[in-house]
């Protein structure tokens, strides 16, 4: 990076997007889509659960920064989700903060099968369909307003982590 560029981000960052994801360390979206310094505006933690902290992050990002673009992004293989569905099936038992994140998680697990095959893909898919779902519908009036006017949009997204690529899933 030339001193020029550096200097322009020690001013100000200036992201196009804003990314929802988990906080696996095999899916990071700045490496994911080859983007650089002040280009995204990530938010990360385990199972992109759309928690208090993450939703202030998103208002920050929309209000303050005038991110266009919300990509809601979960992933193949998800530990979290996992760690869900070992719950949802009664074989395994969380305490902590861990619980509260699983808890949080759950709904996903149950709007598919929590015995089917695939469940871990499965949910995570839904889990983006939920936070999608909420930040549409419901998440707060910092989001809700520039959606309806126009200039935020709000995508989900898949990583597979066997092919590196990424599916944006329909509404």
């Amino acid at each position: 990076m030339d001193r020029m560029r550096r200097l322009e981000l020690a001013a100000a960052q200036r992201p196009f997007a804003a990314y929802l994801s988990c906080s696996d360390s095999r899916v990071p979206p700045e490496l994911l889509f080859e983007r650089g310094l002040g280009e995204l505006f990530i938010i990360r933690n385990a199972g992109n659960t759309l928690c208090t902290t993450a939703l202030g992050s998103l208002e920050f990002a929309v209000t303050n920064l005038k991110v266009p673009l919300i990509v809601v992004m979960g992933h193949e293989a998800c530990g979290a989700i996992n760690a869900a569905v070992s719950l949802a099936r009664g074989k395994a038992t969380f305490s902590g903060n861990i619980s509260k994140v699983l808890q949080s998680l759950l709904p996903a697990v149950l709007e598919t099968d929590p015995w089917a095959d695939h469940i871990v893909d499965a949910a995570a898919i839904s889990n983006v369909r939920r936070v999608v779902r909420e930040l549409r519908e419901e998440a707060s009036p910092a989001l809700l307003a520039p959606q309806r006017q126009g200039s935020l949009k709000v995508v989900g997204a898949f990583y597979h982590l066997d092919s590196g690529k990424v599916d944006f899933l329909e509404n």
